[in-house]
């Protein structure tokens, strides 16, 4: 059986450069997880996993580490073009069952939107298996309101970052990403 993180915590970063590389790594470096090796996973917040801040999450890994992570990035070198990367966060009342993660990258959207979308997607896939009737068609505040009430989703958030492209022309890349840690026991 792999890894079951009993923590994940929600970042976020900005890098600029010549080279889109080079603008991801700092993107990397700005979200302070470029020394780890990511490995990307699919959108699920495990069960009995605790929403942790970056700072208590980082005590607990290496550099040179091997790290899940559902990660969003999006990068440009059109000068003034706005990118966004968000992960969004729903998170079921019953510890004992499994959330959502979601990714969502795009271009001309504020940080509020894009983090907007990227909430209302998890709470959205993690509604469907608990069975929380919404309107699919309903605004994102209507279903807001109706997980809101619901006593199966506790709670729902985003991690987004966004930026204009640089005026020159250099690289701008975005990151947000949702790493998993695995807690001592008792944490």
């Amino acid at each position: 059986m792999g890894p079951f993180p009993k923590g994940v915590f929600l970042t976020k970063g900005v890098g600029r450069h010549r080279e889109k590389l080079t603008s991801f790594e700092l993107s990397l470096r700005s979200a302070l997880i470029a020394e780890f090796n990511l490995v990307r996973v699919k959108s699920i917040f495990p069960p009995n996993c605790k929403l942790i801040t970056p700072q208590e999450g980082l005590r607990y890994l290496t550099p040179g580490q091997i790290v899940f992570a559902v990660m969003s990035d999006n990068a440009t070198d059109e000068p003034h073009r706005l990118c966004a990367a968000s992960v969004g966060v729903a998170i079921p009342a019953d510890p004992r069952h499994y959330g959502y993660l979601s990714e969502h990258h795009s271009f001309g959207e504020t940080e509020q939107k894009a983090g907007d979308y990227a909430e209302d997607l998890a709470a959205m896939m993690l509604a469907t298996i608990l069975g929380v009737d919404f309107d699919p068609n309903a605004s994102y505040d209507e279903r807001k309101d109706i997980w809101r009430v619901s006593d199966k989703i506790v709670s729902t958030r985003n991690v987004t970052q966004s930026a204009i492209g640089d005026r020159d022309g250099l690289w701008t890349s975005v990151v947000a990403a949702a790493v998993f840690v695995d807690l001592p026991n008792g944490k």
